[in-house]
C-alpha cells in the first residue's frame, strides 16, 4: 500500500464514528437522488441531465464556461447532455449581448416545470430530515447540516460555492 494512502497517515478520529458517517452519507445520497432518478428515467434522462437542469434553472443565463466550472465535467460530457435537453425543448440557448460568442442557458417553461418537480421532491426530503425528531436540535439542524456540507467541499472551492449561492439569493431579491 502507498505510504501516503495508509490508514496510519489519516487524521486521528474515532474510526467507527467516521465509518458510520460515511455509510450514512452513502445511504442519504442514494435516497436523495433516488426520487429524481425515477422521475428522470421516464424522460430518458439521468443524473447529469438533472444537474444541468438544476443549475440552469436556479442560475438563469449561465454560460457554458460557468456551467463547466460548476459541474467539473468535460466539455464533451456537457455537450452531450445539453444537446439532449436543447433538442427536447427543456433548455434554451441565447447569444450573449456583450459577447456574441457566449451561449447563455435558460430553462424553457417545460424545463422549469420539470426542474421544479425534481427540486420539490428533494426539498421535501431535506425539510423532513431537518424537522425529524431524530435530530437533537431541529432548529439548529439546518445550520449544522449546512456547515457540515460546506466542510465536505474542498477548501479551495468553498469561496466559489458561497459566491454562486449568494448569486441565487441576490437574484431572488
Amino acid at each position: 500500500m502507498d505510504a501516503l494512502a495508509s490508514p496510519q497517515n489519516a487524521p486521528v478520529v474515532e474510526e467507527s464514528v467516521t465509518n458510520d458517517l460515511v455509510e450514512l452519507l452513502f445511504f442519504a445520497y442514494r435516497d436523495f437522488v433516488g426520487d429524481p432518478d425515477r422521475m428522470l428515467a421516464d424522460y430518458g434522462f439521468g443524473r447529469a441531465h438533472h444537474r444541468v437542469l438544476h443549475f440552469v434553472y436556479h442560475y438563469p443565463g449561465l454560460t457554458i464556461a460557468e456551467l463547466l466550472d460548476i459541474l467539473q465535467i468535460t466539455k464533451q460530457s456537457l455537450n452531450r447532455v445539453l444537446k439532449d435537453l436543447i433538442e427536447q425543448g427543456y433548455i434554451v440557448q441565447k447569444t450573449g449581448k456583450s459577447d456574441r460568442r457566449q451561449r447563455l442557458l435558460f430553462c424553457s417553461k417545460t424545463g422549469a416545470t420539470l426542474t421544479a418537480e425534481l427540486t420539490r421532491v428533494q426539498v421535501r426530503r431535506v425539510a423532513r430530515a431537518i424537522a425529524d425528531p431524530v435530530a437533537d436540535e431541529p432548529k439548529g439542524a439546518h445550520a449544522a447540516a449546512q456547515g457540515f456540507l460546506m466542510a465536505m467541499i474542498e477548501p479551495e472551492e468553498r469561496a466559489a460555492v458561497r459566491s454562486l449561492m449568494a448569486r441565487r439569493i441576490r437574484d431572488r431579491s
